[in-house]
């Protein structure tokens, strides 16, 4: 055992972005006797083996988590409640289950009431990635200076807490404690409104004529590009995001259609005051995010 090591086997159930970046974390500080990595794509498996970021690869989730300390679900939020169920007895006492979803409640729901007693979930969701998946787009550095979120539910032992809070530390990312509820609202603002509008935008372009298509894509801006960058995102992800934090999502999504309205009649009717404090607003807004470090 290496003196930096935390665990002496970690499997990680889904080996895509998130799931092989922390791998490759877990790999590069040894922080991990044994990494089992869990696919159900034989190619995948391959994949994770050849780059060197797991020891073993089973298409098993119970063989996987067979003997592990640590358990990591890095698949669409839709497999949890299924893979819960396989991997409950398969695991040993007093492991600690996370995983690394956008939705918080949904893996208390769905993970929390088949676990054994004596294995203590810690559910996280670490705030970086790109519009890439599979286990060669996962990098160790994606995490650096980001931050992490962990949702303990009430009772949760606060030595498993304490540890999934080093583990990502040692990633590089700010770890804070929240509530799942709250998390789920945060993250409808930050994150999964801007993505629907995304999808919703890129959708638009593509429903145009052809000719004018052609042209959105040639001469394409730098926000179109971006917008872009954010609908190319894993579509499963996403559907499964979306359908399981659906009360925020549609609260924050009425409020936004609001706003939206009033800018609309902005617009309309030369409201030139109304349009410059609202940019000057969110002009402030993004200022505040470069000096937060998360641009």
């Amino acid at each position: 055992m290496s003196d930096t090591q935390m665990f002496e086997r970690v499997a990680i159930i889904g080996i895509g972005l998130i799931g092989s970046s922390l791998a490759r974390v877990l790999r590069r500080d040894e922080l991990a006797g044994e990494i089992v990595a869990c696919a159900r794509r034989a190619e995948t498996r391959d994949k994770a083996l050849a780059l060197g970021i797991a020891d073993r690869a089973t298409e098993d989730a119970a063989e996987a988590v067979a003997g592990a300390d640590l358990v990591v679900l890095a698949t669409p939020l839709s497999a949890y409640a299924g893979i819960a169920a396989t991997i409950a007895p398969a695991l040993r006492p007093g492991a600690i289950v996370t995983d690394v979803g956008s939705v918080k409640q949904v893996v208390i729901r769905d993970v929390l009431p088949q676990l054994p007693a004596g294995v203590r979930l810690v559910p996280g969701h670490p705030v970086a990635g790109t519009e890439h998946s599979g286990p060669e787009s996962g990098f160790a550095e994606l995490f650096v200076d980001r931050w992490c979120i962990l949702t303990p539910p009430p009772a949760t032992d606060p030595a498993a807490v304490a540890t999934i809070t080093a583990l990502w530390e040692k990633a590089g990312m700010r770890v804070v404690v929240m509530e799942a509820e709250h998390h789920d609202k945060v993250l409808a603002v930050t994150s999964h409104l801007p993505h629907l509008i995304a999808y919703t935008i890129v959708g638009t372009a593509t429903d145009l004529e052809e000719t004018l298509k052609s042209e959105v894509i040639k001469f394409s801006a730098s926000g179109f590009r971006d917008f872009t960058r954010i609908a190319a995102s894993d579509p499963v992800m996403w559907r499964d995001i979306f359908l399981n934090n659906r009360e925020a999502v549609l609260e924050i999504l009425q409020r936004f259609s609001e706003d939206l309205s009033a800018l609309q009649r902005a617009i309309r009717w030369g409201e030139g005051d109304k349009l410059e404090e609202l940019f000057t607003r969110t002009r402030a807004i993004r200022r505040s995010i470069i000096e937060a470090r998360q641009a």
